[in-house]
């Protein structure tokens, strides 16, 4: 067991007034095969998700679409009632017709339902941080943002935040409502969201990395990390977490797992601090 506690990481202050660990908790990983369906072990996924809360975990993000709703009802089954400090984000606006199938929907009254039938799932009266999971091309972006905002003014909502969208996205959905966080693809492997992840931290905005682990030939015992992460008494995945929370103020790492052990090993990262010669040691070895 790891005595490390994921607050190691530092905090960030999600829309200026909810302070989470710099190290969360993606609950993708808790479902079936292909994202769909309940976990192989549901014990074991309920386990995963208290233990996150005992190793200082304040920030687990979720989604209609994980399951679909198997993730939610999971977080409900394993920390209903929440500790006060814990952030539980969710987001809508994927359909899911089958295993692996992601089709945006960003029809309001459909995201509309979604976020009331997420605070009767999750249990709560008011979530912290709704996140348009997708942009649908097929409806205005005032509109999907501002039935959001709507319901945030109804006292449903407290924060809204953006997934997979770029600077000018990010931009227009800011003069419909304030924007506390933005989750896009982005890790050791894959730094195309560089420019929106830049954007945020100059506006103070939360960057949620999805796929944080995603490291691939990298982390090979012949890749460029191996030897790196051996050097610093650490596996590659921890090495590829330590890199992104170094990366900027503004990361907020959200590595799920299914099993306890895997956890802990993702929640030690917090303890590892890269020094600027390592940081570019390793920015170097997965170019």
């Amino acid at each position: 067991m790891t005595d490390v506690r994921a607050d190691a990481s530092g905090t960030i202050a999600l829309g200026g007034d909810l302070d989470v660990a710099r190290l969360g908790f993606g609950s993708m990983r808790l479902t079936g095969k292909g994202v769909w369906g309940p976990p192989d072990d549901h014990d074991e996924a309920i386990r995963v998700l208290r233990r996150a809360v005992e190793l200082g975990v304040t920030f687990i993000d979720t989604a209609d679409s994980y399951g679909p709703y198997v993730a939610e009802h999971l977080i409900r089954e394993a920390l209903h009632p929440y500790p006060e400090d814990l952030v539980i984000a969710t987001k809508a606006g994927l359909l899911r017709t089958g295993p692996d199938v992601w089709v945006p929907l960003g029809n309001p009254s459909y995201l509309r339902q979604e976020v009331e039938m997420s605070l009767r799932r999750l249990g709560v009266a008011r979530i912290d941080l709704f996140q348009l999971h997708r942009v649908d091309t097929n409806f205005p972006l005032d509109d999907q943002v501002g039935v959001l905002e709507e319901m945030k003014a109804e006292g449903k909502i407290r924060h809204i935040g953006l997934s997979e969208v770029d600077v000018e996205q990010l931009k227009a959905a800011q003069r419909i409502t304030p924007i506390a966080s933005v989750q896009n693809l982005y890790n050791l492997a894959n730094r195309s969201a560089e420019p929106v992840l830049n954007e945020a931290a100059a506006q103070g905005i939360a960057f949620i990395p999805w796929f944080p682990l995603a490291a691939g030939p990298l982390a090979a015992t012949d890749g460029p990390l191996h030897q790196l992460a051996v050097d610093h008494g650490a596996t590659p995945s921890q090495l590829a977490l330590a890199w992104l929370l170094r990366r900027s103020p503004a990361m907020l790492p959200i590595p799920g797992t299914s099993r306890v052990g895997h956890l802990e090993q993702n929640i030690a990262a917090a303890q590892i601090t890269l020094s600027d010669v390592e940081f570019d040691a390793v920015s170097a070895a997965a170019q």
